[in-house]
């Protein structure tokens, strides 16, 4: 699918507001409502939005420590290891990464004495990892919530 400006204008106003409505983004551009329907429906089917989503405020919900953690595996345990801190509600993100550490993982939960259970028993106890270097959030300066184009 070709992306155009209306397009790109269209994925901006949804980054800043995803619940912002037909109606509101075709005023912004000009538009119809039908004609932004369909473009957001082909935009959706295309693969160019994959979901809608909310951001959720974790310290809201009592998840007040959050850690960044490397870990190296060996390599034929990475996909097992990976997928396994993929299934932990407390891994908010995983990801394979390039360069000295294998997996980068962002982990959220309540409390020190969790993130020590975390890293004691759901973490260390996992085959085939060699290396793990964690990094805790003492304050969040800018969040990702969607690509800015």
């Amino acid at each position: 699918m070709k992306i155009d400006k209306t397009d790109r204008k269209i994925l901006e106003l949804l980054t800043v507001n995803g619940r912002m409505s037909y109606v509101d983004i075709a005023k912004e551009l000009g538009l119809s409502r039908v004609a932004i329907r369909e473009r957001i429906n082909q935009l959706t089917e295309s693969g160019v939005i994959e979901k809608f989503t909310v951001v959720i405020n974790s310290d809201k919900l009592g998840k007040k420590v959050s850690a960044f953690f490397e870990v190296d595996c060996e390599p034929t345990s990475l996909v097992k290891v990976a997928e396994t801190l993929a299934e932990n509600p407390k891994v908010a993100s995983c990801y394979q990464m390039t360069g000295p550490s294998t997996l980068h993982m962002h982990v959220l939960v309540e409390d020190f004495e969790q993130l020590e259970y975390f890293i004691n028993e759901e973490l260390y106890d996992l085959k085939g990892i060699t290396r793990v270097e964690s990094h805790i959030l003492l304050r969040r300066f800018k969040s990702r919530t969607g690509l800015k184009l």
